[in-house]
């Protein structure tokens, strides 16, 4: 009978004070377990600095790690979903570069998988990252969970076992801005969950920033909520219907004014003005919102492929 055989895939962005600690890791932790086959895909986001260079180095001496070179840098969703594509495992696990996900944990997943479970979610209780950005995602995967129809997974980063069978279906999904926390929760099936402590990262700077953070929460809210643009559509409704019967109380007692007490009809000035720019307001925010799903709605109609590889390392073995 054929060994069994563990996929672990590792996207990696500016990672050279890592990827060299993290192979060495990875490979520690597989040789603990003797009766599965491995192989480890470094999928590299086109970096800046000698991340590269590493991989090419620690390729050359084993086998058994792979490497994917993107030709330039497709963002933070597509290049993962690609690298998860191209394992050849039973299962793959997902892993980030950086050391924020223990690899202390990857006996457990495989535990869980050889139980029976098809998809293992790793899921931080606590983290050692700023408390503030800590809070501010425990809000935005509240937020996300209540707005959803897909019932999401709360502080599930995309660390994680995928059975090989769930794998065939992100190759098969044709969706060319995918978000992999929303696909896992809306067409994965039932998964195990594990809890861990996120660490800090071992070394270099993180690439998030407010607007790679902004753009996942745009990606999510768009693909798994509408109530954004149900949301433009009500508040629009009521604002009309109220401005109108403001507009009709404000003429008649205008009238009744003039009629009674004989003074001079006239509109206040800075009510007008005031109105035109909260009224302004709204209608710029609603059509930036509705922009949202545009463009997401753009993106999957120009189907363009997630990456274009520039190089690969080690698949011909």
């Amino acid at each position: 009978m054929a060994m069994k055989k563990i996929s672990i895939m590792v996207p990696c962005y500016n990672e050279e004070e890592n990827v060299v600690p993290m192979s060495e890791a990875l490979v520690a932790e597989l040789e603990k377990l003797p009766q599965y086959d491995y192989e480890i895909l470094f999928i590299d986001n086109c970096s800046l600095d000698t991340t590269r260079e590493k991989l090419r180095e620690i390729c050359a001496k084993n086998s058994k790690i792979k490497a994917i070179f993107n030709s330039k840098n497709f963002g933070q969703f597509n290049s993962p979903y690609h690298g998860l594509c191209q394992t050849t495992g039973d299962c793959t696990i997902s892993v980030c570069c950086d050391f924020q996900d223990p690899v202390d944990m990857i006996p457990k997943f495989i535990a869980e998988w050889e139980k029976g479970a098809k998809i293992v979610c790793g899921i931080k209780t606590s983290s050692k990252e700023s408390k503030v950005m800590y809070f501010l995602r425990s809000v935005y995967y509240k937020a996300i969970k209540k707005l959803s129809k897909v019932e999401q997974i709360e502080h599930f980063t995309g660390f994680g076992l995928y059975d090989k069978s769930f794998i065939d279906v992100l190759r098969n999904l044709g969706d060319p801005t995918p978000f992999i926390r929303g696909i896992v929760a809306e067409l994965g099936p039932k998964v195990v969950k594990l809890e861990y402590e996120q660490a800090q990262r071992r070394a270099g700077k993180t690439s998030n920033n407010f607007f790679s953070l902004y753009d996942a929460a745009m990606l999510s809210f768009t693909s798994y909520t509408k109530i954004g643009a149900r949301f433009a559509s009500f508040l629009g409704m009521f604002m009309c219907g109220t401005s109108a019967l403001a507009a009709v109380i404000s003429l008649i007692v205008k009238i009744i004014r003039s009629a009674v007490a004989y003074e001079p009809f006239t509109i206040g000035i800075g009510a007008a003005v005031l109105s035109t720019f909260f009224v302004g307001g709204l209608i710029l925010f609603f059509v930036g919102l509705l922009g949202e799903y545009i463009i997401g709605m753009n993106a999957r109609i120009m189907n363009r492929p997630l990456v274009i590889e520039e190089e690969r390392i080690n698949f011909d073995k």
